[in-house]
């Protein structure tokens, strides 16, 4: 059975749904997810886990998110993107390169952030943006989210089409916390500036450490479906210890084996960020979590264990591979980051 992760460049206009059921076809498979929505309007890496891989979704949703963007200054959407309608313009013309870059700053580091009303956040059940279309003024409550990077590239001075509103276009590089939506930031730079802003571009170029070169067309997908293994998908992701043929045994039945350095940790691996764990042979074996002086598995993949295999830490085989993450499901909802 194929496993594996494959990194999507998503094409415009597609929702993340969308590729799924794409990849379902073309992997003749129905347990493919995804780790991360991307708005329609977005392009870039959108990473698929096809049958076991699912069960590595969930640890890739929190990984940090980088992106290319384009900033429009001087028109405020009700979505926040060129998507939505326009509902005020007012002229750029005064901006300087300094406020600019000023307001930039202003929303580098921590921040508190408050999401796109027109967002897949549930408000008491229902989604916020279910809402917003029902005419419902909706007010979400700020969250906190980390802007790593927030660098502009150049800065362009225009016209709004059909309009005589002087706007201003940035091209940004943002890198971010999971959970940071673009669009938020664009309004928020906007509103920072005194005229609003929205976002008319965005492209996903790194999830965690999956980047846009690793990832291929659903045309070239189709023709050849490129699948990063299990394996390699969890050296780049996680802390990595190596085992030993009888801790590979004990871990493929759900034991729990002396606590040992996994490389790339400074600390404890944890049930939320684990490390993976290999056989001698370099196969994908399990997840592990310290615990004192023990490590124990999180979750196994070694085959032979079994659907459902638990053991007194928890874990349990991934053989029902669509158990992490609902197939095809929003891991990360809402477009953000």
């Amino acid at each position: 059975m194929l496993s594996g992760l494959v990194i999507v460049d998503k094409p415009q206009g597609w929702t993340s749904h969308d590729v799924v059921g794409r990849m379902r076809r073309i992997a003749g498979t129905r347990k493919v997810g995804h780790a991360g929505t991307l708005d329609p309007m977005a392009t870039g890496v959108l990473v698929l886990g096809i049958n076991k891989a699912t069960r590595l979704l969930t640890y890739i949703v929190g990984t940090s998110k980088t992106y290319t963007a384009t900033i429009r200054l001087g028109e405020s959407t009700i979505t926040d993107d060129a998507e939505g309608e326009v509902v005020s313009r007012t002229s750029a013309a005064s901006l300087t390169e300094d406020a600019i870059r000023s307001g930039v700053d202003s929303l580098t580091g921590e921040i508190q952030q408050v999401p796109s009303s027109v967002s897949a956040i549930k408000v008491n059940g229902e989604r916020s943006y279910a809402r917003v279309r029902s005419g419902e003024d909706v007010q979400l409550a700020a969250r906190p989210v980390t802007i790593h990077r927030f660098d502009i590239h150049e800065i362009r001075r225009d016209h709004a089409a059909g309009h005589d509103t002087d706007v201003v276009d940035i091209d940004v590089t943002v890198e971010c916390s999971s959970g940071t939506y673009i669009r938020a930031l664009a309004r928020d730079l906007g509103n920072s500036l005194g005229v609003g802003g929205h976002l008319t571009a965005l492209r996903r170029t790194n999830v965690g450490p999956y980047s846009l070169d690793q990832a291929r067309t659903l045309e070239q997908l189709a023709e050849d479906l490129e699948v990063l293994e299990m394996s390699q998908a969890a050296r780049a992701l996680m802390p990595n210890r190596e085992l030993s043929a009888d801790e590979t045994t004990e871990i493929s039945f759900g034991r729990r084996i002396a606590a040992g350095a996994a490389a790339g940790t400074p600390g404890a691996a944890t049930a939320e960020k684990p490390a993976a764990a290999f056989a001698p042979d370099g196969s994908l074996v399990a997840l592990l979590a310290d615990s004192g002086s023990f490590a124990k598995p999180v979750l196994v993949f070694a085959p032979g264990t079994g659907p459902g295999v638990s053991n007194s830490s928890g874990a349990s085989s991934s053989s029902d591979a669509g158990a992490g993450v609902p197939n095809g499901s929003r891991a990360d909802s809402g477009g953000r980051a």
